[in-house]
């Protein structure tokens, strides 16, 4: 593996020349940056991430190795994998494989050595980018044509029917405790561990349930999860959040929260290059304070639209987009950080507690 190249291609013709460090191949996608010094098996896991090439911007990754106790979900969903430095040989007691050979078993493409501070400038600069991540030699030409002809990320369905293997399995809870419906549409499995340790059972259903099936249960409240791609075009899912609006409390999760937004009324507009990372401050608009997040998606509600009702509770302190909303007539919270953070600060874990207790005022059955 070491010594053997890969290309990164962007679509407005820049190569960056690397070494391989996973598989052999090439692989498409949106070629985005995340900021995280650490986490990177949870990034690499997350199915927020399906279509994209995400660029590590942390000097050297892969220090701790693997220890497969950290994954978001069963497998690694980033569809290509870059950083500056890469390490092959990690110390820390929990590793059991190299990031390098985790890479390779899961037959993921990714490539080291890649002028990642370049690349990143590039992309705050002109904004989110195709690309393809490529160890096959290629003309540069041929390289730009590629790039330029891997789909719009806008075009593409990328939100998994049914629940992965690990959120899945990590469904539990105490007798007794509040019985939760987490809405999954590409759920990390840190949700199901932070709402249980809330005081919630959680029930994962897919994203083709309709809203009456969930209703039928009589849920204390339902969460709407976090996922990959463009909320616009999930008209399909919009329409069943519709159906349970008022109906049983709510919180909305990332594209939860955008999709939850869509449904009651407000439009989502794409950011230049997304808020990925684990440093993301937000302020809450009620009392000041600020939070630092975790943070995971290229797309944002815009808060002219907010329909009467739902008012601002959070927002970015980077570019002052919204962050969260309350709704003063309804029982529904909804962010579009990880209150979960996984990788990240634990400032947002509140957030679950809120929700259980939002739940616990409201008669169950309602």
């Amino acid at each position: 593996m070491k010594g053997e190249n890969a290309w990164l291609a962007l679509e407005d013709g820049t190569v960056f020349r690397g070494i391989r460090a996973g598989s052999p191949g090439t692989v498409r996608g949106e070629v985005v940056f995340n900021t995280a010094m650490a986490g990177y098996e949870e990034v690499l896991t997350d199915p927020s991430y399906a279509g994209q090439i995400v660029v590590m911007t942390a000097p050297m990754i892969g220090n701790t190795g693997i220890n497969f106790s950290d994954g978001e979900s069963s497998r690694i969903r980033v569809a290509g994998f870059v950083t500056g430095e890469m390490c092959f040989h990690p110390s820390h007691h929990q590793s059991r494989v190299s990031l390098p050979e985790y890479l390779a078993s899961q037959n993921a493409v990714a490539a080291t050595g890649i002028d990642t501070r370049a690349l990143t400038v590039r992309l705050r600069r002109y904004g989110t980018m195709r690309g393809i991540l490529t160890t096959e030699p290629h003309e540069t030409d041929d390289l730009k044509r590629m790039a330029q002809a891997v789909p719009a990320i806008e075009s593409l369905d990328l939100i998994p029917e049914t629940p992965d293997s690990l959120v899945r399995e990590r469904v539990s809870g105490k007798p007794g405790t509040l019985d939760v419906v987490l809405f999954d549409f590409g759920a990390k499995g840190s949700i199901v561990r932070q709402l249980e340790e809330a005081g919630a059972q959680v029930r994962v259903v897919g994203s083709d349930t309709r809203a009456s099936s969930i209703l039928e249960d009589h849920p204390a409240g339902v969460v709407l999860s976090n996922g990959p791609g463009d909320p616009a075009r999930l008209t399909g899912i919009i329409s069943e959040i519709r159906g349970l609006l008022g109906r049983v409390p709510l919180l909305g999760i990332c594209l939860g929260h955008q999709l939850l937004c869509q449904a009651a009324g407000a439009k989502t507009y794409k950011l230049p290059f997304g808020h990925h990372g684990v440093n993301h401050p937000v302020v809450n608009a009620e009392n000041r304070r600020v939070w630092i997040t975790s943070q995971n998606h290229n797309y944002a509600v815009d808060e002219r639209t907010l329909p009467e009702g739902c008012q601002p509770w959070f927002r970015s302190l980077y570019d002052g987009s919204l962050e969260g909303v309350r709704f003063s007539n309804a029982p529904i919270l909804s962010v579009q950080f990880h209150p979960e953070a996984a990788p990240g600060p634990a400032d947002a874990h509140p957030i679950f507690g809120d929700f259980v207790r939002l739940m616990s005022r409201r008669p169950h059955g309602d």
